[in-house]
């Protein structure tokens, strides 16, 4: 069984958001739980609660993702990181009061601090956040990110030492980002580099770990390190990278979700379905 949807927009409420897969036609997708560049978000209604856990069962095993917001930085200090932590901490609450049971977050950036303090750092705020947080079930999903200005996560190493570093590595999990890895200068575009990709990512980290995968192509080119999501087929990974991908076996239970970018409504969500179901063989 294939499961591969979207990032659906919560605009309207939360519960609207079911009615986007509905539309879709899609069996895993990907929510923001409040507004992705705020720290502060209005709390939900009971009606809105009860209305996504109805639609939730009634939906026929849609797995659903949730992602957190843009302003948390576990790398970082002072302030930020207290709200950072804080915000966490609210996300994970919001998931289990919607029965999500993963959250994927990007590390972190350090700001200078170094990488080797950025993973310390960043495996403590994990730390204090699940020490502080008593939802248990909720876990998160570390995200593979581009090596844009400070950031972690640009080697599957960071990963591996945070994971490694954390006192809760049974609630840690990894989500492969297929832009960000390639503007990292992991090369996924042709059968050689990707055999040697996934043979990395299962030796350093472990494919077992992997529970989500972002489709997205790369506006820039492989190295660049920087983060621009592209339409599949229309950037430097090309059909190539996403066929090897999409059509191998030790993927085919792992959630995939497009990340692609939007415009009219569904029309690009649905022209990016179709491409990567035009690209798995049957």
């Amino acid at each position: 069984m294939r499961y591969i949807g979207t990032h659906v927009s919560i605009a309207g409420g939360v519960d609207r958001a079911l009615a986007r897969a509905r539309r879709l036609d899609i069996n895993a997708m990907q929510i923001f739980l409040k507004n992705s560049n705020r720290w502060r978000s209005r709390l939900y209604t009971e009606a809105e609660r009860e209305n996504f856990l109805a639609g939730k069962k009634g939906s026929g095993g849609l797995r659903i993702f949730a992602h957190s917001g843009y302003l948390i930085n576990l790398a970082g200090g002072g302030e930020n990181l207290k709200k950072s932590i804080r915000s966490i901490i609210d996300e994970i609450n919001r998931a289990a009061l919607l029965d999500v049971e993963y959250l994927v977050i990007h590390p972190g950036s350090h700001k200078g601090k170094g990488e080797i303090a950025g993973i310390k750092r960043i495996a403590e705020s994990i730390a204090s956040v699940f020490r502080d947080c008593d939802n248990s079930g909720i876990k998160i999903i570390l995200e593979t990110t581009s090596g844009m200005g400070s950031s972690i996560g640009y080697r599957f190493e960071h990963l591996r030492d945070i994971i490694d570093l954390s006192r809760y590595p049974e609630r840690l999990f990894v989500c492969l980002d297929t832009c960000h890895v390639f503007a990292a200068g992991y090369d996924i575009s042709h059968s050689e580099g990707y055999a040697a990709v996934m043979g990395d990512l299962d030796r350093v980290i472990g494919i077992d770990r992997l529970r989500l995968i972002h489709l997205n192509d790369s506006k820039g080119a492989l190295a660049c390190r920087v983060d621009r999501h592209e339409h599949i087929g229309c950037g430097y990974i090309g059909d190539s990278g996403f066929r090897l991908l999409l059509n191998d076996d030790r993927l085919s239970g792992i959630s995939m979700i497009l990340e692609t970018p939007k415009f009219n409504d569904l029309e690009a969500d649905l022209l990016n379905l179709k491409k990567i179901y035009e690209l798995i063989d049957d």
